[in-house]
């Protein structure tokens, strides 16, 4: 955790993710990822040199039917509130619209109830559990399936519900939370979807590029977050 805490208080600095007052709810899906970055955030909180409050937010995806009783034990060990959102997500995107590509509808309605819940409690920010390794994953989709060189921002801002979205865990690897993971409360994923998806086949194809050329994540990495990096043509 001293490792995860160290990128995440660089995150914070770098890119001004939290400021003293303010009151950030962490959208908790139950995954290996939101529970690492609550369980840090929690742990930043005691020397960090902004004040803030945390409460956490579960979309149920279900409408009531995932039992959350071992994420409840975990919030209240670490002192944190958390609020079950209840939803009908899986019946809209399965059984209603029958989506063939169900991730981003998904996503987006997810993140419109967490984000609406976030400012039903007066939260000023939420916090999400993307790490450097989606980060990069995010490109190569965007790079492939939309022909952009982009990705997600570390702190955003939603001006239609005036909320900002941080992602304190940027430079974070993966496999450094899989390893502090290891003994929470995992909320096992029902989506069908699961392990079939473009993110997965993503995924697999930085995997081969870094078997074949070791350090290449590191250097797309670094090269996205260094703007002096940069060696494009310009606009003109």
């Amino acid at each position: 955790m001293q490792k995860i805490l160290s990128v995440l208080r660089k995150a914070c600095e770098k890119y001004d993710l939290i400021e003293d007052g303010d009151k950030i709810c962490v959208g908790l899906s139950g995954g290996k990822d939101s529970l690492t970055l609550l369980s840090a955030l929690k742990a930043y909180q005691r020397f960090s040199p902004q004040k803030f409050e945390i409460v956490a937010v579960s979309v149920d995806l279900t409408d009531g039917k995932t039992d959350y009783s071992q994420l409840v034990s975990f919030c209240k060990n670490l002192d944190v509130e958390l609020f079950v959102e209840k939803s009908n997500v899986f019946e809209v995107v399965f059984d209603i619209k029958k989506e063939k590509n169900p991730c981003s509808l998904c996503a987006n309605m997810r993140r419109g109830l967490l984000n609406s819940k976030a400012k039903a409690l007066g939260c000023n920010k939420v916090a999400l559990g993307h790490h450097k390794d989606d980060f990069i994953e995010t490109f190569i989709m965007s790079l492939f399936f939309e022909g952009r060189l982009s990705s997600f921002k570390p702190k955003s801002y939603l001006s239609r519900i005036d909320l900002h979205s941080i992602r304190p865990l940027i430079f974070c690897d993966e496999k450094d939370i899989e390893r502090v993971s290891k003994t929470y409360p995992i909320v096992k994923n029902i989506c069908p979807a699961d392990k079939h998806t473009e993110r997965e086949n993503a995924k697999d194809f930085l995997e081969n590029l870094e078997s074949r050329y070791p350090g290449a994540k590191e250097k797309l990495f670094s090269a996205l977050v260094h703007t002096e990096r940069y060696n494009l043509l310009d606009k003109e």
